[in-house]
């Protein structure tokens, strides 16, 4: 793709990374075929290809975004999809990411718009905001749908209500900042990154991982510093809040490292992971000694199903006769390339491993997407759940707490794939389990 930019443009390191991956584009449109939104809306401008245009004609101009280009940008799920599909390799994501910081900087939203991704940036990433939010809303769910109407404002309540879990689980001590000790001689170090809407949705995620961790041998450093990976504000446009919660993992992994070494910062979050595996970038143009100490995080981080894979993880416990379905984070499969691991995992466990139909295509979560964008997500959570069913599973696995969220209470009990791994492996049986046995007993 030809572009136009000046001279004094390129001296803006975002400006130069957007025009080399918009001269990557070919406009050959293979991405559309591959877009949750394209194949929902039918839009070009909702294209990758579309969108591309758009952030082209924003980017070259210099004029704030218009209105137009936000309702585009806006409804893209940086599933990343494009880029798994795109033969000429084209980045999307660095691309988008930057249009979005565009946009927050030159264009202002309407206040119920400014009002909740302020809200949402200042809840979602820390905890103990987190749980008391969410045990506000516990208590207002009820009157959710006194809210009637179809403005984007009432659809964005009800989404929030709705997402809101019945009860919430307590808070795990093992969580908490503190180095587990390996489980007879110490194979090797790892931190654990817990997370921040992860402790509180669903604690039990990182209690079988430092268990499954600790008896393979390894030890596992929680530091007291590290919090949220920055994905939440960062996919918002929210340049400086994401840059600082990089900054402190960064500086709590560079401190572990350095002490007693570390052998991988893992991550049971694929969305995070994305974004830790993308820290290089994000720090490119910082001084030393941070631009090669986020190079260091980013080189360390594995997804918790590429660490175990790496240390050989075997089962102990006799094939359990399940079938589970197992359901591909865009994060993990799109935004890491990670795919055969997970499967291949589950079934060295013993289990029967099904995939759907349109496995590539995003199931509505996407960070805030479903509470941003609650129309679109539904109608792709609804033809998840749909391709999911038809392979008959007993239970679904996934990577990545953003969707297992999405995906609950659609009928089919949803689990973390490294839950049903510890438990093959010595751990606590986990209550999908017992609610699938359930299921195939009444059926």
């Amino acid at each position: 793709m030809q572009t136009n930019f000046s001279a004094e443009q390129l001296c803006d390191p975002d400006t130069a990374t957007s025009n080399q991956v918009l001269r990557t584009c070919v406009h050959c449109g293979f991405c559309t075929a591959t877009c949750p939104t394209f194949v929902l809306l039918g839009d070009e401008l909702d294209s990758p290809r579309g969108r591309i245009y758009l952030m082209k004609d924003m980017l070259e101009s210099g004029r704030p975004a218009t209105e137009e280009v936000v309702l585009h940008i806006d409804r893209c799920l940086s599933c990343l999809a494009c880029m798994t599909t795109c033969p000429s390799g084209v980045h999307y994501m660095h691309l988008v990411d930057y249009a979005r910081t565009y946009i927050e900087r030159t264009y202002r939203r309407p206040w119920h718009d400014r009002a909740l991704r302020a809200v949402l940036a200042r809840v979602l990433p820390y905890p103990r905001a987190m749980r008391l939010a969410l045990r506000a809303a516990r208590l207002a769910k009820p009157f959710a749908g006194l809210m009637p109407g179809e403005h984007m404002l009432a659809q964005r309540v009800r989404a929030l209500f709705s997402l809101a879990p019945a009860r919430l689980p307590p808070a795990s001590p093992m969580q908490a900042p503190q180095v587990h000790k390996p489980v007879g001689a110490r194979r090797g170090r790892v931190a654990l990154l817990t997370g921040c809407a992860q402790q509180v949705l669903a604690p039990e995620i990182n209690e079988a991982t430092i268990r499954l961790l600790t008896r393979m041998g390894y030890e596992v450093a929680v530091p007291p510093e590290a919090g949220c990976c920055g994905a939440l504000t960062h996919h918002m446009g929210r340049h400086a809040p994401a840059m600082a919660s990089a900054r402190a993992n960064i500086a709590a992994w560079s401190r572990e490292a350095e002490g007693e070494g570390l052998d991988a910062v893992v991550v049971n979050a694929s969305g995070c992971g994305t974004t830790l595996k993308d820290y290089c970038h994000m720090f490119r143009t910082e001084p030393e000694p941070w631009r090669g100490r986020a190079v260091r995080v980013s080189e360390l981080t594995l997804d918790i199903s590429e660490f175990l894979t790496r240390i050989g993880y075997a089962p102990t416990r006799e094939p359990p006769g399940l079938r589970v379905a197992y359901h591909s984070a865009c994060s993990l499969q799109h935004g890491q390339q990670v795919t055969a691991e997970p499967k291949a995992l589950l079934k060295r466990a013993g289990f029967t491993v099904v995939e759907p139909a349109e496995a590539h295509l995003c199931c509505g979560s996407a960070g805030t997407y479903n509470i941003l964008q609650p129309e679109i997500a539904a109608r792709l959570k609804e033809r998840k759940l749909g391709n999911l069913a038809a392979t008959h599973p007993d239970l679904v696995a996934a990577g990545n707490i953003g969707c297992i969220t999405q995906l609950t209470g659609g009928g089919l009990p949803i689990v973390h794939t490294v839950e049903l791994l510890d438990w093959m492996a010595g751990g606590p049986e986990p209550a999908a389990v017992a609610e699938a046995r359930r299921h195939k007993a009444a059926a």
